[in-house]
């Protein structure tokens, strides 16, 4: 099974800012492997709700090409992410690319570890930011 990944954004924000957790949206995904169609999910979205009697009309099939961008790997408190994504930040201006957040372009994380069943210092958090070259961001 893939690790739990999600998007992270703030209304009307090209950024993330931390201070305003409070105004965070999200969604959850879970990478499919591409053999799975539509169909083929379509029916188990189908399956999955007469068997848990449950409303799965908010899952959706989505396919995102996320672009150029940045990642690391953050190990950690989530709170400690603002130092990681500074760093993220210098290494990509020192390489001739920008921020690139906002017009669908979101903070991405990809959840290696379990938080439930980890200490907050040994969390591991692959953290993607988007980029694009000074000048075209």
């Amino acid at each position: 099974m893939p690790p739990l990944e999600g998007f992270w954004w703030q209304e009307g924000e090209n950024a993330v800012d931390y201070s305003r957790k409070k105004d965070f949206m999200w969604i959850s995904l879970i990478r499919l492997p591409e053999f799975v169609t539509r169909e083929a999910f379509a029916w188990a979205v189908k399956e999955a709700e007469a068997r848990k009697k449950t409303d799965d009309s908010k899952v959706e099939f989505l396919t995102y090409d996320e672009g150029l961008c940045v990642q690391c790997m953050h190990i950690g408190p989530y709170d400690n992410e603002p130092a990681t994504i500074e760093a993220m930040e210098a290494f990509a201006k020192a390489q001739g690319y920008l921020p690139d957040m906002g017009n669908g372009r979101y903070h991405h994380e990809i959840y290696i570890s379990d938080a439930r069943r980890c200490k907050p210092e040994n969390l591991k958090t692959v953290i993607r930011h988007p980029v694009a070259a000074a000048g075209l961001g």
